[in-house]
């Protein structure tokens, strides 16, 4: 197992309490353009082995794509019994029954005389092809190309079940005559072989019957026989044919090609690279660097490079490419050359960009990026790569254009075409995006942006939800703003952004908690307030306040991070860019904030609370179990002790706690403002009794004088 330098940005966290960061394997993870700035722009991804052979062949009209049917009979088989089987059912294919038991009985025979025998009565395409079958299968090659030559003589219409077999079996029988013949005679067998495998496309294409889809498959038999010939030039056209029909046999035959050339003898490669089609081949193998592990140049592709430098000077049609091969290894000047040579295609200019980089013309760089992003066509893709980090990226070289033209725009301020470049990248680069995103643009420069081009997509169905069908860049976008606006205290416009209506009812039911909060007349009520926030923050912070990136990683679910990168003033970061960063930082900016943000709404919800109280005592409970901090847990907990009341269940504080009785606090009120009063008239309770019942006398004989003055009064009104 070889040892590597594993990445530095995969980080799994305890769910529980944030005790500290413990490195651990994980998911696979995209690579992160804004992570290493520099590096993004010095290096140029290997291209695809793939894509790159896909523009060496060309498609043969009217001759069908392969299916799951194709096979290669000559091809290795983990499981040779799938062929046998797959064949068996084709042979038995516009067969009368009887037909149909005699054919699988003569595949069992191994003797040619007693296949002739019993196949006498079959139609004679039929016999013949079983004949020819029998006699290539003993090694008998002479007699197998006579009996599928008298089959090929037949009228079309008395041959149309095997015609494409029986050119097939030909040339395999003609090839290997080749290798038994004396001298002179090979290269005339080679040379009808190839023949017998073009006449095997001819009649799939007119319409011979082909269930085993042979015309493909003779593609490859046929590179074989002129690969023998050292026809190079044919052999690669015809393996790269085959591989456009989507042959995988195509595909792995140019790689062992390629791979077989990087340790020829350099005498022998000088002579092969004079084919055009051996440049191509060689230049494809290089650009894609297959065979490369841990960035490790493989022994012998330096002079391979070498040698394809010198030979490829006139090759104006892969200036490109070639000029890419050699910026990959480190050879500027002959880039330089090759790229002046080359056409303006999308590799051209952004090999064009990455060495104005290196000149410092940041301004000619970002002029060949526009340049580049045009000429990619929308839809190139080269397939996933690994990094030598072991980041893994799917190369679509349009996005990952624009995403390196976004670090020198960042640079620049111009941070809303920044943050546009990275989003086309769709989920290839939304990690960097988001970090734009969320910690570069203003909120209303988000929100405008979000706004104007990014309409909510249709939710998903709780089917996909239960099937984990992830959500779309743009419904992560939206999600996203409206956790930031929550954040920002904007809570009537963040509902609407939430991409499901259970996050949107969440998040209006936490925005009026708030606004409660604040508004509320009785201080039970703010607390209630207060503290129903605080529960809805604690549960779904995650989803209504999370960061998408750090420090909370709502993009991972919270479940991992990423090493911190820190930002510094530098060649590629702008001063602004890094204030913009600083003033959206989390508040604390710790990992799973919201927890803290939860913990302080709690801790507001007792400030409004009577500290003789339940509710005080149970409030404090539930922010314990927040577990925000170890230090905020044990400043919660000695704030009850000195202040709240004696509970039977403060034992398992921050555990067992129940419903904060907030109904019941009201009163505490009035007996926690007379507590002081009582306690200092408590050595003048028998004068205060005996005060009372003076009072209470004297209360008495005033009324009783009051009645009698009202009783004179109406005695005078009366006379």
């Amino acid at each position: 197992m070889s040892t590597r330098k594993w990445p530095r940005r995969l980080l799994c966290l305890s769910l529980s309490l944030p005790l500290g960061h413990a490195w651990a394997c994980g998911p696979d993870f995209p690579l992160r353009l804004l992570d290493n700035r520099a590096q993004s722009l010095a290096e140029l991804p290997e291209g695809s082995f793939r894509f790159e052979i896909s523009r060496l062949g060309q498609a043969i009209a009217g001759l069908k794509p392969t299916t799951e049917a194709t096979r290669n009979p000559d091809y290795s088989y983990d499981d040779v019994s799938s062929y046998v089987e797959q064949r068996t059912k084709a042979e038995q294919l516009g067969l009368t029954p009887p037909q149909q038991a005699v054919v699988e009985r003569l595949r069992a025979l191994s003797d040619v005389e007693q296949v002739a025998t019993e196949a006498a009565n079959l139609p004679a395409e039929l016999r013949l092809y079983a004949v020819g079958a029998a006699a290539f299968n003993a090694g008998d090659h002479q007699r197998a190309v006579e009996a599928f030559q008298q089959l090929l003589a037949l009228p079309a219409d008395e041959r149309r079940l095997r015609s494409t077999w029986a050119a097939y079996s030909l040339g395999r029988a003609l090839f290997a005559m080749s290798a038994e013949a004396g001298s002179g005679e090979p290269a005339v067998l080679l040379d009808q072989s190839r023949q017998a495998f073009r006449q095997v496309r001819e009649l799939s294409i007119a319409g011979f019957s082909d269930p085993l889809e042979l015309g493909v498959a003779s593609l490859g038999e046929e590179a074989r026989v002129a690969y023998t010939a050292d026809d190079w030039d044919s052999a690669i056209g015809l393996y790269a044919t085959q591989n456009l029909q989507g042959s995988p046999v195509g595909y792995s035959s140019l790689l062992q090609l390629a791979g077989g050339l990087s340790v020829e003898p350099e005498e022998r490669l000088r002579t092969l690279l004079k084919a055009k089609a051996v440049q191509r081949l060689v230049t494809a193998y290089l650009l894609s660097r297959v065979g490369w592990w841990d960035g490790e140049e493989p022994s012998g592709e330096k002079t391979l490079v070498k040698l394809l430098q010198a030979s490829a000077q006139g090759n104006l049609e892969d200036a490109d490419r070639l000029a890419a091969v050699s910026y990959q290894h480190g050879d500027y000047t002959s880039a330089k050359a090759f790229v002046d040579k080359a056409a303006d295609t999308g590799l051209a200019w952004w090999v064009r960009a990455k060495l104005a980089l290196r000149d410092g013309d940041k301004a000619g760089a970002a002029a060949a990026y526009a340049n580049a992003a045009q000429a990619f066509p929308k839809d190139e893709s080269w397939g996933g790569r690994r990094t030598p980090d072991w980041d893994y990226e799917t190369v679509q070289p349009k996005c990952r254009v624009d995403g390196e033209s976004a670090i020198l725009a960042l640079q620049r301020g111009e941070y809303l075409q920044a943050f546009d470049q990275l989003y086309r990248g769709q989920y290839n680069y939304w990690y960097d995006a988001a970090t734009v995103a969320e910690r570069v643009l203003t909120v209303d420069e988000l929100k405008q942006y979000v706004d104007a081009q990014v309409p909510a997509p249709p939710p998903l169905s709780q089917q996909d939800r239960d099937n984990y069908v992830p959500l779309s860049v743009a419904a992560n976008l939206r999600n996203l703003l409206g956790r930031r606006l929550l954040r920002e205290g904007r809570y009537d416009e963040a509902p609407d952004y939430f991409d499901n209506p259970e996050l949107q009812a969440k998040a209006r039911a936490y925005g009026q908690l708030r606004e409660d909060a604040e508004s509320k007349w009785l201080p039970t009520s703010r607390a209630e307030a207060y503290f129903n926030a605080s529960v809805i923050a604690r549960r779904s912070g995650m989803q209504l306040l999370g960061y998408e990136m750090a420090p909370d990683y709502a993009s991972l679910e919270g479940n991992y991070s990423f090493e911190p990168v820190e930002l510094k003033v530098g060649p590629l970061v702008a001063e602004g860019e890094v204030q913009r960063q600083q003033a959206s930082a989390a508040q604390p900016d710790v990992r799973y904030h919201y927890r803290f943000v939860a913990t302080a709404l709690a801790s507001q919800a007792a400030d409004h609370l009577p500290h003789t109280s339940q509710a005080f005592a149970a409030v404090l409970c539930r922010a314990v179990g927040y577990n925000s901090s170890l230090e905020e847990q044990s400043a919660l907990y000695q704030r009850y002790v000195k202040e709240g009341p004696y509970v039977e269940w403060a034992w398992d504080f921050g555990h067992q706690c129940p419903e904060p009785a907030f109904d019941q606090a009201n009163k505490r009120y009035v007996t926690q403002a007379l507590a002081p009063v009582r306690s200092a008239l408590r050595p003048f309770k028998t004068w205060l009794e005996v005060g009372g019942a003076v009072l209470v006398v004297a209360v008495a004989l005033a009324l009783i004088s009051r009645r009698k003055r009202k009783a004179r009064m109406a005695g005078y009104a009366a006379h």
